[in-house]
């Protein structure tokens, strides 16, 4: 293998193990623990080779983020898809996207609570970005024209109150007993207005 290849193959090594570290960290104490300083000990590189990866901590949180919306969007395709109804993989999706941000809680922070420099609805927003949110308005889509909702509304409406329910159950907001019932209620507001 030429020299080039090798230097490059290492890097890119290097960048998944910082990413990975981050991560295990992140979710083992929060992300008030994820330090350079940390990292750089656990993966046993200087803090300089971290910064030749990333600019600082805020990168390596949006590398996580960016990697967590990879995750989520496999995984609502695999509930979608494996439910050929449509109010049934309405509901799969749900339920997948809930328990993304049950448990992952530190990734899902770095995707949507914590601030990044990451551009969503835009041109610019990356690609993963991109497929999780698709995913969503493939669920979402079929339901809306029966109810001559405009799809991307509705699909920004029923993920905004997906993040409400995430959100508000991580911070034990809300009463754990009503769960399942919060989620049929939302289902069926979406999928038929009841």
């Amino acid at each position: 293998m030429p020299a080039q290849q090798r230097r490059e193959r290492e890097r890119a090594e290097r960048h998944r193990l910082i990413i990975t570290a981050a991560r295990e960290l992140a979710e083992a104490e929060g992300w008030g623990a994820v330090t350079t300083r940390r990292l750089s000990e656990r993966v046993e590189y200087s803090q300089p080779v971290l910064y030749s990866h990333f600019k600082g901590k805020d990168a390596i949180v949006a590398a996580v983020a960016v990697e967590g919306f990879e995750e989520l969007a496999a995984t609502l395709r695999r509930a979608r898809t494996d439910n050929p109804d449509r109010r049934a993989a309405l509901a799969a999706l749900a339920g997948a996207y809930l328990e993304f941000a049950r448990t992952r809680p530190a990734v899902y922070a770095a995707m949507f609570v914590r601030e990044t420099d990451i551009e969503f609805g835009t041109a610019a927003t990356p690609a993963p970005l991109k497929a999780a949110f698709g995913e969503f308005f493939a669920a979402v889509e079929p339901l809306a024209a029966a109810r001559g909702a405009d799809p991307e509304t509705l699909t920004e409406l029923f993920w905004s109150a997906l993040h409400g329910l995430a959100t508000l159950t991580e911070g034990s907001r809300l009463r754990p007993h009503a769960h399942q019932a919060r989620v049929d209620l939302l289902i069926g507001l979406t999928a038929d207005g009841t």
